[in-house]
């Protein structure tokens, strides 16, 4: 079935997806905050900024207007930063289609009030347009489903239609789709394995091993199942793509921004000189003060979480915040 899409957000991850969509046959406008951009794509059918080397589909349409980007659409994907989401979805509400089913694909948990962004839309969108409302997630590095290769991520959704919609919707030969209810649990995984993904590389940075590494994938995914459960997600969602799958391209794999935030940390590079030089938004950074305060709140132990806030925010040495998670008090697995 050929839908008319919009997409809000022309980064890599939105530009990729509009494009995947457009080559599956469907009618897609694509919104970018910057109007160079916008007249780039429009003319050289490349994003040079976020995509570089990657031609778009002829069929994309480009648009610097929200409002023409939703309106008459049928399903609306969100990919803007996750710190800016709220601001985005609050000035093009106006013009949101009553009966479209929306889509979030960000990853990051929102800083001043600790929201999720399904419950940032729960508190911006009518309830009869949020009970159609669907995230998107998984390990899906963009610049590798530009290039088709194969790949495999998670609806989720409340109502099992939506997400077998959205599911139907994205799903190609190269893009697989599997559907889950547990919308927090798939948020959370996306979210918190880009904290995890910077602790892995400051490992890197450091000089150490695959041991190392081995052991902050495997403890990380133990802090981001003890923060799920305590939001209401299921343990056996951080078992699957959004959580282990995610968790594991994100802390070893080069195109990996958060990775790289940590590998340079570990190098001995300020957070301040490394973000300078990065035009796209490692979400890790944001989400590591908000999993940080979110967990104190929850009075949920995440030791690696509070070690990579303090290396990004309290100019704790890297190599200390190793030494102080190896020499904690010791402990049984599970716990």
């Amino acid at each position: 079935m050929i839908e008319n899409i919009g997409v809000i957000g022309a980064g890599s991850w939105g530009t990729t997806l509009a494009d995947l969509l457009a080559k599956k046959g469907h009618r897609v406008t694509l919104w970018a905050y910057e109007p160079e951009l916008v007249a780039e794509m429009a003319k050289e059918r490349v994003n040079s900024l976020f995509l570089p080397g990657i031609p778009l589909s002829p069929r994309l349409v480009f648009t610097n207007s929200l409002a023409e980007a939703v309106r008459g659409k049928e399903l609306i994907l969100f990919v803007a930063p996750s710190q800016v989401t709220r601001r985005v979805v609050g000035t093009v509400l106006p013009d949101l289609p009553a009966d479209a089913v929306i889509v979030s694909a960000s990853k990051g948990v929102e800083l001043d009030t600790l929201k999720t962004m399904s419950q940032v839309f729960a508190e911006l969108l009518p309830p009869e347009l949020y009970a159609r409302f669907a995230v998107l997630s998984g390990p899906s590095f963009a610049r590798e489903v530009a290039l088709e290769m194969p790949t495999a991520v998670v609806a989720a959704a409340a109502d099992a239609a939506i997400a077998g919609r959205v599911q139907q919707s994205f799903n190609t030969s190269f893009f697989r789709l599997y559907t889950n209810n547990d919308v927090i649990g798939v948020e959370l995984g996306g979210a918190i394995k880009n904290v995890i993904a910077i602790a892995a590389g400051i490992s890197d940075g450091l000089g150490f091993g695959h041991n190392t590494r081995a052991a902050l994938i495997t403890r990380g995914l133990a802090e981001m199942s003890r923060l799920g459960r305590g939001m209401g997600a299921r343990s056996e969602t951080f078992a699957g793509l959004a959580g282990m799958g995610d968790l594991v391209l994100t802390c070893t794999g080069d195109l990996s921004r958060n990775r790289t935030v940590g590998v340079k940390l570990g190098e001995g590079m300020r957070l301040k000189e490394i973000l300078a030089e990065m035009r796209m938004v490692a979400e890790g950074v944001k989400t590591t003060e908000s999993a940080v305060n979110l967990a104190r709140r929850l009075a949920i132990d995440m030791p690696i979480t509070e070690k990579v806030y303090e290396v990004l925010y309290e100019d704790k040495p890297a190599r200390a915040a190793v030494i102080e998670l190896m020499t904690r008090d010791l402990k049984a697995e599970g716990r």
